[in-house]
């Protein structure tokens, strides 16, 4: 590669650089040496580290249908608002992201548990708990992801189709969303990540109720407190996160506009 494809920032910048890759790498490696690859079935497959496993995946899934369910029209809306209305929508969309997780619990709390607002639907502490939890944390990833693909397909194709006198759900279901696709696709993909991955807002309002609320992260959480599963089967655990986050990057790698085939 040529010194103009490169830039020319001071070669200095590399060592810091690699600082810095080393921080993130080895935590990551210093897991992966500590998986009992002996015993590793046998920890994934144990009782609690199975129940775990398998409510993760079922309210993960759950709650990225939800989100495709109402996340797509809101990335719709969005996408296709005045930019002032975009922007507060937008702003909105987005406060989960840096919101701590557990403000997101304790919000959630007061809405839904026994004195919050709909208090009466019991919804606290069960099941249906972590699915709104991981919901409420996942929900911003498919909105932006949409949203972003949608607003740079354009509109041009949906003005030529609706000149031709296309209705407007034909040009939704035939021009619009095979267009947002592979946006379309990224955000399921990171919605269901984040989803299974979500610690803080589930243990606040959904607790950690072995085989009822307690999911992945907090089996994980517990082992390592001296309670639920073994450390070893927190570990296969937490590696099998890793291996879903890696997974995750890889898939949207591919599924982005442009990417390298």
């Amino acid at each position: 590669m040529s010194a103009d494809a490169r830039g020319y920032a001071p070669r200095a910048i590399v060592v810091p650089a690699l600082v810095g890759l080393a921080f993130l790498i080895l935590p990551l490696t210093a897991l992966v040496a500590r998986v009992q690859w002996s015993t590793f079935v046998a920890d994934v497959t144990s009782d609690a580290a199975r129940s775990a496993l398998v409510l993760s995946l079922g309210t993960g899934l759950l709650a990225t249908l939800i989100c495709v369910i109402v996340g797509v029209p809101l990335a719709l809306t969005i996408a296709r608002s005045g930019p002032r209305v975009a922007a507060v929508l937008r702003a909105a969309v987005t406060v989960p992201l840096v919101l701590p997780p557990m403000v997101g619990g304790v919000a959630l709390l007061y809405l839904f548990g026994r004195a919050g607002w709909f208090g009466a639907l019991g919804l606290s502490f069960s099941t249906p708990a972590v699915v709104l939890a991981q919901t409420f944390v996942a929900l911003p990833f498919l909105v932006l992801a949409v949203e972003g693909a949608v607003r740079t397909s354009g509109v041009d194709f949906e003005r030529m189709a609706a000149a031709l006198g296309a209705s407007r759900w034909t040009i939704l279901r035939r021009i619009t969303l095979p267009l947002a696709a592979p946006g379309i696709v990224a955000g399921v993909v990171l919605c269901f990540a984040r989803a299974i991955g979500e610690f803080g807002a589930t243990a606040l309002f959904a607790g950690n109720r072995p085989g009822v609320t307690q999911t992945m992260p907090l089996a994980i959480y517990t082992a390592f407190n001296g309670a639920g599963v073994t450390q070893g089967a927190a570990v296969a655990l937490a590696l099998l996160l890793l291996a879903a986050a890696i997974a995750v990057l890889l898939l949207v790698r591919g599924w982005r506009p442009g990417a390298a085939r």
